[in-house]
């Protein structure tokens, strides 16, 4: 059998931690190693716990969990990071996103899909609420300023053409598979590329790869 998934549970309220630890230990496949109630003490309990998954509020005393997670994610071989807050404004998933963050779920959300996103974002899949997603798209309706657009396609100018491709479907939501079967290549090879348009752009994950191509306007 495969190891557990180590999550890790920031959040200021001992209420929710004392829930969570509840919903996520119900879960064979889960195991909550540790929390904290700021992300202040983030850094030393990832370096202490090494956990795969961080679930982090936003809105703690301290260090926010914004700034965490953009700390976090910055460092070499940080865990995957499931932000789980009360609030959704734009500036916050967007911020959240772009410093790395795997997922983003409101504290709505039923304790059966908590458990779920965990699993995909462990798995390295992105994860978004119904709501998140639709400010999303929102945002990306209304477009890049021109000089935020060249500066995106400056920096997609990195990948040769077949990565480029795949970054393009990676921006319109395409799975692996569906990226394959647009592009007829295998599954592997589209991992490859993926890796590989990451590697060569700093990026941490697919959303972020998504971000970037919206902000360029190749999603359309």
């Amino acid at each position: 059998m495969s190891e557990p998934v180590k999550i890790l549970v920031v959040d200021d309220d001992p209420l929710v931690r004392a829930g969570l630890r509840l919903i996520l230990g119900g879960a064979g496949d889960l195991d909550v190693v540790g929390e904290a109630g700021s992300g202040t003490d983030v850094p030393g309990l990832v370096a202490r716990l090494r956990p795969d998954v961080v679930l982090m509020d936003l809105h703690m005393p301290g260090i926010d969990g914004l700034t965490a997670t953009e700390r976090l994610r910055a460092a070499p071989n940080a865990p995957e990071v499931l932000v789980l807050t009360a609030f959704e404004a734009d500036g916050h998933v967007r911020r959240a996103l772009r410093a790395g963050a795997g997922g983003f779920l409101l504290k709505d959300t039923p304790p059966a899909g908590i458990v779920a996103a965990v699993r995909r974002v462990a798995a390295g899949e992105p994860v978004l609420s119904p709501e998140v997603t639709r400010r999303l798209i929102g945002i990306v309706a209304g477009g890049a300023p021109a000089d935020k657009r060249g500066e995106a396609r400056e920096r997609l100018g990195a990948l040769n053409n077949r990565e480029t491709e795949v970054a393009v479907e990676v921006g319109r939501g395409s799975s692996n598979a569906e990226i394959a079967a647009a592009l007829h290549l295998s599954v592997p090879t589209v991992k490859t590329h993926v890796s590989a348009a990451l590697s060569k752009l700093g990026l941490n994950n697919r959303v972020q790869l998504a971000l970037l191509v919206h902000d360029a306007g190749l999603a359309d």
